[in-house]
């Protein structure tokens, strides 16, 4: 692993609620995030596994075809205490630019707020005049699949977006950051141990998205077992082929800092979630 500890800081100009450091390393540039103190009451534990998360999911997005920002585990010492990170590369430069969904929300209906709620994200998309509204469609639910796949509860608005060629003018879909909040970094590896199966089951179908449906959080499994939503029954058969289960889990197995109770638990959950989305295929495809 790389060792973050002497790379140059920098000003920290990132958002969100991890803790992290911008940090140059061999003329790169990275997010790199740390285990977050807990913030659940009665927590035994000092800090969650969310780089072992952004990590994990990350990779599997890459494994599935997805652009996606690169992603290592490293490691910082602080206070003469190692910490495992994990470092995003910084996937814009000079001549690109990160524009948040967010921030397209916000220009194109200043008389609505946007949040997560799936129509108003819909109907931003097919009123930007700046975006290709099709492609972004198909993106857009492509990530979903995956998002469901690994159970990711904060996809939100600001955790996804376009990038702008400064030169050319070209906007497109950015490649897959900030999946911090995917395979339940909030457990411990004592709590791991004991999740028997019918406990695994409902860890993998109770994991719904922060994105909405007429005010209530959309449940991954269910909304896709339902098949009522076209466009994400279209993306299940675009995605379902380019998901290497056996690849996933080969790459899980080979993470040298991650316990094996961690690893069983991300493999096994991911498997739940890929048979089901392999019934759903399989009827689509009749």
């Amino acid at each position: 692993m790389l060792d973050f500890t002497n790379a140059v800081e920098e000003l920290n100009n990132y958002k969100g609620s991890e803790k992290k450091k911008t940090l140059l390393l061999n003329n790169k540039k990275y997010l790199v995030k740390f285990p977050d103190p807990v913030r659940e009451k009665n927590k035994n534990i000092s800090y969650i596994n969310n780089a072992f998360s952004e990590y994990v999911g990350s990779n599997v997005f890459r494994i599935a075809g997805f652009k996606t920002q690169n992603t290592i585990l490293g490691k910082y010492f602080y206070n003469g205490k190692e910490k495992i990170v994990c470092a995003c590369e910084d996937f814009t430069d000079d001549g690109h630019i990160l524009y948040e969904f967010e921030s397209l929300a916000l220009s194109t209906n200043p008389d609505k707020k946007i949040e997560t709620e799936l129509n108003d994200i819909m109907e931003v998309i097919e009123e930007s005049k700046t975006i290709d509204t099709a492609d972004t469609k198909v993106k857009f639910w492509n990530m979903f699949i995956i998002d469901s796949l690994i159970g990711n509860t904060d996809r939100h608005n600001g955790n996804w977006g376009f990038l702008l060629n400064k030169t050319s003018g070209e906007i497109s879909f950015s490649p897959i950051y900030d999946c911090g909040s995917c395979l339940n970094p909030m457990l411990e590896d004592t709590e791991l141990e004991k999740i028997n199966d019918i406990e695994l089951k409902n860890i993998a179908i109770n994991c719904y998205s922060c994105i909405k449906e007429n005010g209530k959080k959309i449940n991954y499994m269910t909304y896709i077992k339902q098949m009522k939503n076209e466009e994400c029954n279209y993306a299940i058969k675009r995605i379902f082929d380019n998901i290497d289960i056996e690849e996933i889990e080969n790459f899980i197995d080979n993470i040298e800092c991650i316990s094996e109770v961690r690893k069983n638990f991300y493999k096994n959950v991911m498997k739940y979630r890929y048979e089901i989305l392999k019934e759903v295929y399989k009827k689509l495809c009749v």
